[in-house]
């Protein structure tokens, strides 16, 4: 009996041990990003990489959206607003033991604001007069004029922090201060990351993060269905979610992005130049067709540059509502008969490419000429972002609160606009909730009237899980694959 019981124990005790639940996963994602430092480029998919799991910030976005102390615990402002002291969690290290300090602090962002710097989004940083070592564990950043966005400006990740010793590498060989650390990269293929032992906060759940890149939606849709994916956070097939619904060993995530799909229009070269050209554009837009016959009806219509899940959001569909011959009316006015004829240049993600095709039927059906360029996306970096060669082309901007880029002189569309350049000024000088959001609606309208972009609608979060994984991301208030809080449930 006794020989039996412990044989039993043995067992039992051996069950358990095999039920433990799995310490790796892997992410299925459609874009491989082009290098992996989130502080020298415009590729939405570093951030996914990266982004809370290898780098972090002084602050950053939480699940919800809310901007939450990172490296920073703690800070104070000055009744002026212009000057923002921050304190350091004590005891953090670089992933190669290299200790954080204030001094990283400083090197960090005034290598964001160099003239030289790749920084995609220098405009973060606009207004920093200064930064100002007190201590190790203190840093104060001083401001040239009030800056009510700078908390929500050093959460992105364009502005995380990075080492003196290794911030030259880290294109290709990573090191922050996150909850994982770079492993490997096989290029065209995955990145590998294995969980820092030594991470100042809580340690992650899991062992290792691989990062599949699987650009072919067919491709996607049987890497999950043959288990080779455990999850797919932006799923690039939503015509296949109906099937992963009636799945029962999946979970269909639906959520919010900051993701204004647009079809960008160059108002820097003709025809766009005319803002008669523009409206008629944005007029023949059908937005319900482009939703339905791309997004198989997962995306919310948008009449300017703003989330409609923001409590500022002001909907302006109406000033561009679907009107051929209205279109054709203005292009007529504009002295344009038939004569148009440009290249729409569409990135790789099926949003672009899908709603391309459907876009240019329609401004074809109002006398525009459209010629589709599909590029890869290190070609549309460099051109159409980089060096603006472009007529049109359709992305989804995903960085959080961005309607700034309207106030931008040198952004990719070309807009100048001293109108909206106060609005954003008046903006950042106020601290009160009512009064700012009255800024935004007025910005989102300025926008809207003179028809700088066609706006399309809002990026859904479109993810697909097995069902035994907790801890990802519903929306994506950045972009981000945050792995610190995920694990299998079983």
């Amino acid at each position: 009996m006794k020989r039996f019981l412990l044989g039993l124990a043995l067992a039992l005790a051996a069950g358990a041990a095999g039920a433990a639940p799995r310490a790796d996963i892997v992410i299925g994602m459609q874009l491989e990003p082009p290098h992996l430092d989130p502080t020298a480029g415009a590729a939405a998919a570093i951030d996914e990489v990266t982004y809370a799991n290898v780098f972090e910030g002084l602050t950053r976005f939480g699940p919800d959206g809310e901007v939450e102390p990172d490296l920073a615990e703690s800070w104070e402002i000055s009744d002026d607003g212009l000057s923002w002291v921050f304190h350091l969690r004590p005891g953090v290290k670089f992933q190669d033991g290299t200790p954080f300090s204030a001094d990283d602090v400083a090197f960090s962002i005034e290598r964001a604001m160099e003239a030289e710097s790749q920084n995609a989004q220098k405009g973060l940083f606009d207004g920093i007069a200064s930064v100002n070592v007190i201590d190790d564990q203190t840093v104060e950043i001083a401001l040239d004029v009030p800056k009510s966005s700078l908390l929500s400006s050093l959460a992105w990740g364009d502005a995380v922090m990075v080492s003196p010793a290794t911030a030259e590498k880290n294109r290709t060989e990573p090191v922050g201060t996150g909850p994982f650390s770079f492993s490997n990269w096989v290029q065209g293929d995955r990145i590998e990351l294995v969980r820092n032992p030594d991470y100042w906060g809580a340690p992650a759940k899991l062992d290792k993060v691989t990062f599949k890149f699987i650009s072919d939606p067919t491709a996607a849709y049987a890497a999950v269905m043959a288990g080779d994916v455990d999850a797919f956070p932006v799923f690039p097939a939503p015509e296949n979610l109906e099937q992963f619904k009636a799945d029962p060993r999946f979970l269909v995530m639906v959520g919010t992005t900051e993701g204004e799909t647009i079809l960008a229009m160059n108002n820097a070269r003709a025809p766009f130049d005319d803002i008669r050209v523009r409206e008629a554009v944005a007029h023949a837009i059908d937005r319900a067709a482009i939703i339905d016959g791309a997004m198989f009806g997962y995306g919310v219509p948008i009449g300017s540059h703003f989330p409609p899940h923001n409590p500022a959001y002001e909907d302006l569909t109406a000033l561009s509502a679907h009107d051929p011959e209205k279109a054709k009316a203005l292009l007529a006015e504009a002295g344009h008969a038939g004569d148009i004829s440009v290249t729409l240049t569409l990135p790789p993600p099926s949003y672009a490419r899908r709603g391309g095709e459907i876009v240019a039927a329609q401004l074809r059906a109002v006398g525009i000429d459209v010629a589709i360029a599909n590029v890869e996306w290190a070609q549309w970096l460099e051109q159409v972002f980089t060096n603006h060669d472009y007529d049109l082309t359709i992305v989804a901007h995903t960085e959080p609160n961005d309607i700034d880029i309207y106030a931008r002189d040198d952004y990719y569309f070309g807009y100048h606009d001293p109108v909206l350049k106060a609005l954003w000024d008046g903006y950042q000088q106020v601290t009160d909730a009512a009064d700012q959001r009255e800024l935004l609606r007025a910005m989102q309208e300025r926008i809207a009237g003179r028809y700088v972009n066609g706006f399309l609608f809002q990026l859904a979060k479109t993810g697909v899980a097995d069902k035994r994984i907790k801890g990802l991301w519903i929306n994506a208030p950045t972009p981000a694959n945050d792995m610190t809080a995920v694990e299998w449930t079983e």
